[in-house]
């Protein structure tokens, strides 16, 4: 008798702490996307040094591609990332002529000259090619990939991390796989970057902590938001504009979740997503901080289940949308 009245406590508890966490979830959730941009956030420096304005996404795309260069201090690495992608990009276009390109470096909030560094190419390639978008605040991983797409002008629009991690070259994997949805349903699709084959590797490579958080993140993803995609984390995706519009426009994460949100929208939109392995190099100083990234992406894959459980966050149906 004693054990069932444990149990019955046991079981009243959890249940209250679940009614807390679910209403603290509700309560404290921010009701639409953050899609404000400050004044100085609406432009960019053309090759004049004058201040244009920047597009919008709900426009006609005037562009084969959109590269998306989310950046917080990478003073350090940019350079290297860029070099890559425009010799790639460069010489793409002199194969193919028809083919049409624009670099968006997002510098988030930098502290250090992370939008001198863009702005060089910028002067170099012209601003018709490469745009620096400076966030006048830190905003996030999440935030600062939001602006950019939500700033862009192409048909398709890549997210590519400023850390040059995956090899840009790995372009025409990404979208080969994402031909093979065609027919894309309201020409929607998005073809995800995936480092999952060399989890084996990398994991021989971690300490036992690490491993273990990454499996508990991994199965967080799985059971609450995500399932079919085995790496939601590659900064390598490739979207087209409409998929991006449906998805971005209605983003609420702003920091390291948002892939994860990205999907969980996509595919309750019924978007098709296709996976693909990239090259990939882990490169130092990542701004992933171990343990307190883990926890702070554990605590929004949780909010982000539950406030679209209690329609705090909502997701418009295609039809409405369209």
């Amino acid at each position: 008798m004693e054990l069932c009245d444990a149990l019955q406590i046991l079981a009243a508890l959890v249940s209250s702490l679940l009614s807390l966490v679910l209403m603290v979830a509700h309560v404290s959730a921010t009701k639409m996307p953050n899609l404000h941009r400050e004044k100085e956030e609406k432009y960019f420096e053309n090759a004049r040094g004058e201040k244009e304005a920047f597009p919008s996404i709900h426009d006609t795309p005037t562009k084969e591609l959109s590269v998306v260069v989310p950046s917080y201090n990478e003073e350090e690495r940019l350079s290297l990332m860029m070099d890559e992608a425009l010799e790639y990009l460069e010489k793409r276009q002199t194969q193919s002529p028809s083919f049409t390109y624009e670099v968006i470096v997002v510098d988030d909030g930098s502290k250090d000259q992370t939008s001198k560094v863009a702005l060089r190419y910028s002067k170099q390639y012209g601003s018709d090619k490469v745009r620096v978008l400076t966030l006048v605040k830190n905003r996030g991983k999440g935030g600062a990939v939001r602006m950019g797409v939500l700033s862009s002008r192409g048909k398709q629009i890549l997210m590519a991390d400023a850390d040059g991690a995956t090899k840009f070259e790995d372009l025409h994997k990404v979208e080969n796989s994402l031909k093979t949805l065609q027919p894309w349903p309201d020409q929607m699709a998005i073809a995800c970057g995936s480092r999952a084959h060399l989890e084996s590797t990398s994991i021989a490579e971690r300490s036992v902590f690490r491993t273990f958080l990454m499996y508990g993140f991994h199965f967080l993803v799985w059971f609450l938001c995500v399932r079919g995609v085995r790496d939601t984390q590659c900064g390598f995706k490739l979207l087209t504009r409409k998929a991006a519009l449906l998805t971005f426009t209605a983003l609420h994460i702003d920091r390291w979740a948002f892939d994860v949100e990205l999907l969980y929208i996509a595919q309750c939109l019924k978007i098709p997503i296709v996976e693909v392995a990239v090259n990939w190099t882990e490169i130092e100083g990542s701004k992933l901080v171990p343990f307190w990234s883990w926890l702070q992406m554990g605590r929004d894959l949780i909010f982000i289940r539950l406030r679209y459980l209690t329609r705090a966050w909502k997701i418009e149906p295609l039809e409405k949308n369209n």
